[in-house]
């Protein structure tokens, strides 16, 4: 048997998808990923996927307004200290320039994040084990791997066509 590949279950609908991954976890199944062609967050909670783009926001942010004090502090204070009516040169005009700067850097550098770590970038070609996925169809990947014999490739089969899958394919993206 070729152990090289993937099988494909396809579904109509985000309910059912949802029992069969349910059904397959509880088989001590691995699912690869699930594709659809919208967010199923319910899906991404019981696969446990977790993102650490959060935390890199977070850092960017960060980043972003010490870089702005910082900046804003040479240029006012160091550089060319203007003293008007005894006002500090640190001063409260310093927040609302240090926020719109702290979400400019967050959402820019999160941005450079998510297309570097997903390897997006102008003319990929796009890879999906089914074009449906992003129309109308609901897709469960399962890794075959070296491990799996034609008796574990028919128990996910059965598996798959009993909670609700329109059709099982086997795909070799």
């Amino acid at each position: 048997m070729n152990n090289q590949g993937q099988i494909l279950g396809v579904f109509d609908d985000p309910d059912v998808i949802n029992t069969a991954v349910d059904e397959l976890l509880r088989n001590n199944i691995a699912i690869k990923d699930v594709f659809s062609p919208f967010p199923l967050e319910h899906v991404w909670k019981k696969l446990k996927m977790k993102t650490r783009i959060p935390y890199a926001t977070f850092l960017y942010g960060t980043i972003g307004a010490a870089s702005t004090f910082a900046f804003l502090y040479w240029s006012s204070v160091i550089n060319y200290p203007l003293t008007f009516g005894g006002k500090p040169h640190n001063s409260l005009s310093f927040v609302v320039i240090m926020f719109v700067l702290t979400i400019l850097f967050g959402v820019i550098f999160t941005l450079a994040t998510y297309l570097i770590r997903e390897k997006l970038y102008p003319g990929k070609v796009v890879t999906l084990p089914d074009p449906r996925s992003m129309d109308d169809k609901f897709v469960i990947v399962i890794e075959k791997d070296s491990k799996m014999d034609e008796a574990t490739v028919q128990k996910i089969d059965k598996l798959l066509k009993k909670s609700g899958a329109v059709e099982v394919n086997m795909s070799n993206v």
